[in-house]
C-alpha cells in the first residue's frame, strides 16, 4: 500500500487480486445512489468521485428496481473508458436464463456493452451455494457471459454468515473477487475477517470489503468510532477495495478526504479499535445484517418464501 500524494489529490490505487487490473482503493457503492432525494445530485456524485480518482463502481439489478443503475449510467457517460464498473447479478437460486436476462437489463441501463466485473449478489442463505452451482444456475450464465465479451471478471458477494461464503468457496470456482462486510466490529463478531479474508488471500481472490461504517453509520451515530476511524480501519485489511456507501456529496467530499490521507494502522492501532469497540460488538446489535434478515433484499425474500418486510410492520 501507498500513501496518496495529498497535494495530487490521489486516491490510492491496489491490484485486484490475480487479475492484473489496478483499482482505487475506495468505490463507490451503488444501493445509496437510490436513496438521493434529487436525481441530478445522485448523478453528481458519480461524476464527482470518478472526477476525483475513485474508479471502481459497486452496484446490483435489483437496488432501488434499476435506479441505481441508472443514475450510474448517466453519471459515467463519457467517463466509461476509464472506470471499473461492477454490478450484481440478483437470481436468488434461479437459474442461468434469468441471469442473462438481467445481465442484459443491467447493461441497457449502464449504458455499456460490457462490465468489468459480475457478481453472484447477495449469498445469505445456507442453501445458496448447492442453488447457485446447480445445472443451469448462476454460475454457468458467468461463465457464458464471459464466453460472450460482455463480463471481464465474476465474482460473489454476501453479508450473513462467514460459512456460507466458504462454502461458495468450497466449491472451487474461480472467482476474481469476493465481497464481504470488513469493519472494526467485525473483527470480534461472526468475523468475516478472521474467517473469510484469510481464505481469500491464500486463493489470490481480491477482497472487497464493503459495510465499512455498519451499511446505515450506526457506529458513527452512536460515536463508537469517526468516520476517519472506521474507514482507515477497512482500508487496512488486505483488501483490494472498500466499498462506500455514499448518499452526499458531503459524505463523498468526507470519504475522499479520508482516503487522500489514508496511512495503514499498525497492527498495534487496529486492536485498539477492536478493543474500544468489543462491547458494541459483542451481540450483534450494529450489524444486523449478519444477525437478523431486515437487510436482505425483497427478491432474495421472495425467492426463498420470506414475506416482504411491510408486511410484518404492518
Amino acid at each position: 500500500m501507498r500513501r496518496a500524494d495529498e497535494s495530487a489529490g490521489e486516491i490510492p490505487r491496489r491490484p485486484l487480486g490475480r487479475t492484473g487490473v489496478e483499482v482505487s482503493a475506495i468505490g463507490l457503492g451503488g444501493y445509496h445512489l437510490g436513496l438521493v432525494k434529487k436525481k441530478r445530485e445522485a448523478i453528481r456524485i458519480v461524476q464527482e468521485a470518478f472526477d476525483q480518482g475513485i474508479t471502481f463502481m459497486d452496484n446490483a439489478w435489483e437496488y432501488h428496481d434499476g435506479l441505481s443503475e441508472e443514475i450510474m449510467g448517466q453519471g459515467l457517460m463519457g467517463r466509461r473508458h476509464n472506470s471499473f464498473l461492477m454490478t450484481k447479478v440478483c437470481t436468488h437460486g434461479r437459474g442461468r436464463k434469468v441471469a442473462m436476462k438481467q445481465l442484459h437489463e443491467s447493461l441497457k441501463r449502464l449504458k455499456s456493452d460490457y462490465l468489468d466485473l459480475w457478481q453472484i449478489h447477495e449469498v445469505v442463505y445456507d442453501n445458496d451455494p448447492d442453488l447457485h452451482f446447480a445445472k443451469d444456475g448462476v454460475v454457468e450464465a458467468l461463465d457464458e457471459a464471459k464466453r460472450q465479451g460482455k463480463v471481464r471478471f465474476v465474482g460473489f458477494t454476501g453479508h450473513k454468515d462467514p460459512s456460507i461464503h466458504l462454502k461458495m468457496l468450497s466449491y472451487d470456482y474461480p472467482f476474481d473477487t469476493c465481497q464481504l462486510p470488513l469493519n472494526v466490529l467485525d473483527g470480534t463478531f461472526h468475523s468475516f475477517e478472521q474467517q473469510v479474508l484469510p481464505e481469500l488471500n491464500r486463493r489470490g481472490i481480491a477482497a472487497l470489503g464493503m459495510k465499512s461504517m455498519c451499511g446505515e453509520g450506526a457506529p458513527i451515530k452512536k460515536r463508537v468510532v469517526t468516520p476517519t476511524e472506521a474507514l482507515s480501519y477497512a482500508m487496512s485489511l488486505p483488501v483490494a477495495v472498500t466499498v462506500s456507501g455514499i448518499d452526499s456529496l458531503r459524505v463523498l467530499r468526507q470519504n475522499l478526504r479520508i482516503a487522500r490521507n489514508f496511512t495503514p494502522l499498525s497492527s498495534e492501532e487496529m486492536q485498539a479499535l477492536r478493543s474500544k469497540c468489543s462491547e458494541w460488538a459483542s451481540d450483534g446489535r450494529l450489524e444486523l445484517y449478519k444477525t437478523s434478515k431486515a437487510f436482505d433484499g425483497p427478491p432474495g425474500r421472495k425467492q426463498h418464501g420470506f414475506p416482504p418486510l411491510s408486511d410484518l410492520a404492518a
